[in-house]
C-alpha cells in the first residue's frame, strides 16, 4: 500500500482525493498539509509541511503555487517522490521543479485526467497534418471559482501543439486590444468562467470550408483524483527524474 502525504488536503480537490482513496486498497492518505485546518479528517493535518512527522511513500500536491517551494524542499530533503498537479505555476517554478528532479523523482502535470493526456497526444498528431492550412484556437471553460486563466491544461495543449510544429507559434490571449487580422503563426487561447463547470477544453482547427474540433469534457473532479492516485502508485519507488503522464501511459501500454 502506498502511503500519501496530500498537500491541499482541505481544498476541493483534496477532499475529492481523500474520498476516492478511502475506497481503494492500494493507497492510503497517511497525512495532509493545508493552511486551512478547519476540516476534520481521519488522518493528521499539518499547517506547515516541515512539521509533518508521518512516514510517507509519495507526496501528492493539489495546493497553491505559493506553497510550491516549501513542498519541493520537503520532498528533496526526504527524497520522497512527488506528484505535482497544482496549476498556475510560473516558468521559474517549473524550472526549479526540473532541477529538483535530478535528485528526487517528480511527476508534473497540469491535468491529471487520463482523457486529457490522451487529448494532448491527439492534438499533436492533428497539428502535424493540418497546421499549414488550418488556424488553431483553444477554448477552455471552468467554474467561477477558478483563479488562474488560461488554465494550465490550455497552456499544456498549446505547448504540445508547438512541440509538434517545425516553427514556434505565438500565444494570443486578448484580441480586443489588437485591431489587426489574425496571423498564421498564432494560437488563440480563450477562457470562460461560470457556474460549476469542472473543466472543458476544445482545440479548433479551422480551415477553408471545414472545421475539426478535438474536445474533452470533465463531468466531475473525480477524474482528476483517479489520475492523481494512479500517478502516485506509478511514482512509488521510482528513480530520480522528471516524469509526465506520458510516462504513466507508457507503463500502462506495456
Amino acid at each position: 500500500m502506498v502511503k500519501i502525504l496530500l498537500c491541499g488536503c482541505n481544498g476541493k480537490m483534496g477532499q475529492v482525493i481523500t474520498k476516492i482513496a478511502h475506497y481503494r486498497e492500494d493507497v492510503k492518505i497517511a497525512a495532509g498539509y493545508d493552511i486551512n485546518s478547519s476540516v476534520s479528517s481521519d488522518y493528521p493535518v499539518f499547517t506547515r509541511i516541515d512539521q509533518c512527522n508521518v512516514a510517507v511513500d509519495v507526496i501528492v500536491d493539489f495546493s497553491h503555487p505559493s506553497a510550491m517551494q516549501n513542498i519541493l524542499d520537503y520532498a528533496v530533503s526526504g527524497k520522497i517522490p512527488l506528484v505535482i498537479a497544482t496549476t498556475g505555476l510560473s516558468d521559474e517554478q517549473v524550472s526549479r521543479i526540473k532541477q529538483a528532479a535530478a535528485t528526487t523523482p517528480i511527476l508534473y502535470s497540469a491535468n491529471m485526467s487520463l482523457g486529457v493526456n490522451l487529448l494532448l497526444e491527439l492534438v499533436q498528431k492533428a497539428a502535424k497534418l493540418l497546421y499549414t492550412n488550418f488556424d488553431i484556437e483553444i477554448v477552455e471553460r471552468h467554474h467561477n471559482q477558478k483563479i488562474d486563466a488560461p488554465s494550465g491544461t490550455a497552456l499544456a495543449l498549446a505547448d504540445a501543439i508547438n512541440r509538434a510544429l517545425p516553427e514556434k507559434y505565438r500565444y494570443v490571449y486578448d484580441r480586443h486590444t489588437r485591431r489587426v487580422k489574425r496571423s498564421k503563426d498564432e494560437i488563440g487561447i480563450h477562457s470562460v468562467r461560470g457556474g460549476n463547470i469542472a473543466g472543458d477544453h476544445t482545440v479548433i482547427f479551422a480551415g477553408t470550408d471545414e472545421i475539426i474540433e478535438l474536445s474533452h469534457s470533465a463531468n466531475s473532479k473525480e477524474i482528476f483524483g483517479v489520475g492523481a492516485l494512479k500517478a502516485a502508485v506509478f511514482m512509488h519507488n521510482k528513480a530520480p527524474g522528471f516524469y509526465t503522464m506520458r510516462d504513466l501511459f507508457g507503463e500502462i501500454n506495456n
